[in-house]
């Protein structure tokens, strides 16, 4: 079943449909700047690399997002709160509390990675780089998690040594997403 997306919706009426990280594109195709929704309830798996601006917009709960390779560490977030993401700017979301939050974007976004960082040292673990012109976000996050998972090698940080887990996949549902953008 396509993902039906309108000019004007109801956040709140259309949260409670959403996973967590689900980056849900809400509008019509045609109009330049996308909003993307999720209903968060963990920390986001991976950091997210875009090509382009985003910007972030918090309509309920409390997260934290965290930047990496940038001169701000963190931003608490509330309702109301809206972050500026600059291009290359790696970024993770944390839900404090199940959080809802909407995240601009160009409509055509470009180039997105998904990257992880070791917990220890901070050093850059594993990249994984996709082409939104021809991959949809939700595939570039699967793909990018289970790469990350299948090796070890990936997990394990160059510098400290330190081995960090694979991702759960079984909470996100990007997989059935992806389908139902493509009908």
């Amino acid at each position: 079943m396509p993902l039906p997306r309108k000019k004007t919706f109801f956040v709140f009426k259309e949260a409670p449909k959403l996973g967590p990280y689900d980056e849900r594109p809400m509008l019509p195709d045609a109009i330049q700047t996308q909003v993307c929704l999720s209903r968060n309830d963990r920390e986001q798996p991976f950091y997210l690399i875009c090509e382009k601006d985003t910007l972030l917009a918090v309509f309920s709960g409390t997260s934290k997002v965290e930047f990496k390779d940038t001169g701000v560490k963190h931003f608490m977030l509330e309702p109301g709160d809206h972050v500026y993401v600059p291009a290359g700017a790696p970024t993770r979301l944390a839900a404090v509390t199940e959080s809802v939050i909407m995240r601009y974007k160009a409509s055509e976004p470009g180039l997105e990675g998904v990257a992880w960082y070791c917990e220890s040292c901070g050093n850059e673990l594993y990249r994984h780089v996709f082409d939104t012109a021809q991959t949809y976000p939700q595939e570039g996050y699967l793909s990018g998690c289970e790469s990350f998972n299948e090796r070890e090698a990936q997990r394990s940080c160059q510098r400290c040594g330190e081995l960090h887990p694979p991702v759960d996949l079984a909470p996100y549902r990007w997989a059935e997403l992806a389908t139902q953008l493509r009908a």
